[in-house]
């Protein structure tokens, strides 16, 4: 394989990539709370001048919860079309796929708590 043709395969891999993330932002509700949420971590984050580690926990946080909504809509995608009747596996695999997200939120949502719970409370 040619470099041009290295470079341009990458570059469509880049494509797809932004093309899937529209399509999140733009059909998935779920996915737009979690960037609510992200966003208003990051707000905090700045207000609140939160050290360099836990800004990594809460960019890890972001990413893994994003990512992890990314699986769950891609796995309710494709169960949608090898089954578009309803089928209790299909129903399972969908709810586990959820319960990740929820999971991973919940954890999130703990960092989020740990890190500033102390300086919410200390502005009183």
């Amino acid at each position: 394989m040619s470099l041009s043709n290295y470079l341009n395969s990458r570059i469509r891999s880049f494509k797809y990539a932004f093309n899937g993330l529209t399509e999140l932002v733009v059909n998935e509700p779920n996915m737009r709370i979690h960037l609510l949420a992200a966003g208003t971590a990051i707000f905090a984050g700045v207000w609140f001048a939160i050290t360099p580690a836990e800004w990594a926990l809460v960019v890890l946080s972001i990413a893994t919860v994003t990512s992890a909504e990314a699986m769950n809509t891609a796995i309710e995608h494709l169960a949608d079309l090898v089954s578009p009747e309803y089928h209790p596996l299909v129903k399972k695999a969908k709810d586990v796929a959820a319960a990740a997200v929820f999971l991973l939120a919940t954890g999130a949502a703990v960092v989020g708590t740990i890190i500033f719970l102390p300086r919410i409370i200390a502005l009183f």
